[in-house]
């Protein structure tokens, strides 16, 4: 099996708007705050616009519109409109191949981040890097497509249980996509606990030695592997492996009745702009 990193460096790789490296310059500067991100962001025109109908959305659920970048800020708050700003980026640069859905693949990033945020809130880690880390996780099956579209078909067919794509990726290409974007998020200096987590959510065991970021991201990926039917997800959360839950100190009986439902995550509207 060659070096992943070899596998990574024969991908041209896309290029990340310079707005995006200067928003991830700011997860790993304690010093930043809401006045450098807004000015980071002010600089991108369509970006805010984009970020302005994000927030206008019934996702955000807010009472009242908000018309102007600082408004945005002030009313979401500034780590939650730099994480959605670096979403947006991210789904722009990332071309999708014929042989995956784009729809589907980005509500699926989307329900996996929105769980992901959900889990952290109940494990008190920060919620905002944990949505961020979960919508990263399959851009590594992006690259794997610029690489070797041919695998593409096999990796998505149907039926795909939960954890079977990261399976079929490590038979097929030998990584699975945590493993890639880690990589690709190291070489655009996304902070190391994010890409660690990445690196190691694949793994239920692994995950649990890794962190709690990415315990948690693992149990997002898996449960959005079935979120298209509450009784399917439902089963995948009671599937949850007890080792995880048990490292975050979750009850399955609560999360069974607390886990949301999936639709208030799915709003891909901003991403396909």
């Amino acid at each position: 099996m060659a070096d992943i990193n070899t596998f990574i460096q024969a991908v041209k790789l896309p290029v990340m708007p310079e707005v995006a490296h200067a928003l991830i310059r700011t997860l790993n500067d304690e010093d930043a705050d809401v006045v450098t991100v807004r000015d980071i962001i002010a600089k991108d025109p369509a970006l805010t616009t984009t970020l302005l109908r994000m927030a206008n959305s019934a996702l955000f659920g807010l009472s009242r519109s908000v018309t102007t970048l600082d408004s945005a800020v002030s009313v979401v708050g500034m780590t939650q409109i730099r994480a959605r700003a670096l979403g947006i980026c991210m789904s722009q640069v990332f071309k999708l191949p014929d042989t995956i859905n784009r729809l589907e693949f980005w509500r699926y990033s989307m329900v996996c981040a929105g769980y992901a945020k959900f889990l952290a809130h109940k494990v008190h880690i920060d919620e905002q890097q944990a949505w961020l880390t979960a919508t990263m996780l399959r851009l590594g099956e992006l690259v794997v497509a610029l690489q070797n579209p041919e695998v593409i078909p096999p990796i998505e067919a149907q039926p795909l249980n939960p954890g079977e794509r990261w399976q079929r990726e490590r038979q097929l290409i030998g990584y699975d996509e945590g493993q890639i974007t880690a990589e690709v998020a190291r070489r655009w200096d996304f902070p190391e606990e994010v890409v660690m987590a990445l690196a190691h959510c694949a793994d239920p065991l692994a995950a649990v030695g890794q962190s709690p970021l990415c315990a948690v991201v693992h149990l997002a990926a898996m449960w959005a592997d079935q979120s298209r039917d509450m009784a399917a997800l439902k089963a995948s959360v009671a599937a949850s492996p007890p080792a995880v839950l048990a490292y975050l100190e979750l009850d399955l009986a609560a999360l069974l009745e607390e886990v949301p439902d999936p639709e208030q995550f799915s709003d891909i509207s901003a991403l396909l702009h």
